[in-house]
């Protein structure tokens, strides 16, 4: 038990860690809150080497904690409502179908983005603002790929790792 708890303040520390690293990273292609989503890379790892209580886990919690300390409630809202639906994609598509954990990351991206686009336009009251949705797609696929990339490299190495004792 002690070592779940430990690695979910590592995975924790970790996701805030890459979320504020994201923040200092300038992307600016014209469509607000576009982002390279570099904590999903460390709830995706968590997903599929700790299971998804842990890793819905770490997901809100980073979550919470970035919104606190360097963001805003609105911030949280937006993020909530995006890692929300990120995670219960990523959850139900890993548990009901084979697809690899790209697919899965993939699939991650687009609903973070559909989360956050449809909090603001509740929030703005705009429906005009489903004109982002194409290109905040190709964004989330484009990320979701890189993401899931790089966690398939990752996964294996923590899995090494979780089973070797250390």
């Amino acid at each position: 038990m002690s070592k779940k708890v430990a690695m979910a303040g590592m995975f924790t520390a970790l996701a805030m860690i890459f979320s504020y690293v994201e923040v200092l990273i300038p992307i600016n292609l014209g469509i607000p809150g576009m982002k390279l989503g570099l904590a999903n890379l460390v709830v995706v790892v968590t997903l599929y080497t700790m299971g998804a209580p842990m890793a819905f886990a770490v997901s809100m919690i980073r979550i919470m904690l970035v919104s606190m300390t360097f963001g805003s409630f609105s911030a949280m809202l937006y993020s909530m409502a995006g890692g929300l639906l990120s995670f219960c994609g990523m959850a139900l598509l890993k548990k009901i179908s084979n697809f690899s954990v790209i697919g899965v990351s993939l699939l991650g991206g687009v609903l973070h983005n559909t989360g956050q686009l449809l909090v603001a336009m509740a929030v703005v009251e705009n429906i005009n603002l489903i004109a982002y949705l194409p290109p905040l797609m190709i964004a989330g696929m484009v990320t979701g790929i890189l993401i899931g990339i790089v966690s398939a490299q990752v996964i294996p190495r923590i899995k090494k790792v979780l089973h070797s004792g250390a």
